[in-house]
């Protein structure tokens, strides 16, 4: 499940492309990177193994998880990884609109299954893997992109500013979603949901 929520969470169209700095000596972000596929399929059979859901518990789940989609979607329309730095569209409030809509993902799944131990999993896992693959990244955009660092210090890392930065030059492209795969959220929130249903019934 986990996978499924947080494929495309580094892999996932971020702007860094593929690789972080190699230039940084920072080994435990590269291993986060590479571990992070396998620890998913491992917590995907955790989280459905812990997962107690319930009608009430699955409609707010749901609820959460559409805005998720919603920001994901809208994110992958806008970002060319490693073309350009990307402001616009969701980027010109969050620097990492992507990890934001997957954290979202994350917390719906989380009311859906109503498990405080999927919940401390998670955050364990957000705070071990994926805040170094994301400070990884920003050392590899910083290095790739001169106007880098004049976006970060008007952009939040995560909770999204008030008004947008800078000029709103690049639109949204339908393209770009459907090569970025994002649809593939869509499908692994609508299969993990179908499983916690089963579960429910049965």
């Amino acid at each position: 499940m986990q996978n499924l929520i947080l494929r495309n969470q580094v892999s996932e169209v971020s702007q860094s492309g593929s690789q972080p700095s190699q230039t940084t000596g920072d080994t435990w972000s590269r291993v986060a990177r590479r571990i992070r596929v396998p620890l998913g399929f491992i917590f995907a059979v955790v989280y459905v193994w812990l997962a107690r859901p319930t009608r009430s518990s699955l409609i707010a789940g749901a609820l959460v998880l559409l805005p998720g989609l919603l920001l994901r979607g809208l994110a992958s329309g806008h970002v060319q990884k490693d073309k350009q730095l990307t402001t616009s569209g969701p980027y010109a409030y969050t620097r990492n609109p992507l990890y934001l809509g997957s954290l979202m993902l994350a917390a719906g799944f989380a009311i859906a299954a109503r498990s405080w131990w999927i919940v401390a999993i998670m955050l364990l896992m957000f705070t071990v893997i994926y805040i170094p693959v994301i400070a990884g990244e920003e050392r590899y955009l910083r290095h790739t992109f001169p106007d880098y660092d004049d976006y970060a210090r008007h952009v939040p890392r995560m909770l999204p500013r008030l008004s947008p930065y800078g000029n709103q030059q690049s639109a949204y492209s339908s393209a770009r979603y459907w090569k970025h795969h994002e649809y593939e959220a869509i499908i692994g929130c609508v299969v993990v949901l179908a499983v916690l249903v089963v579960k429910l019934v049965w």
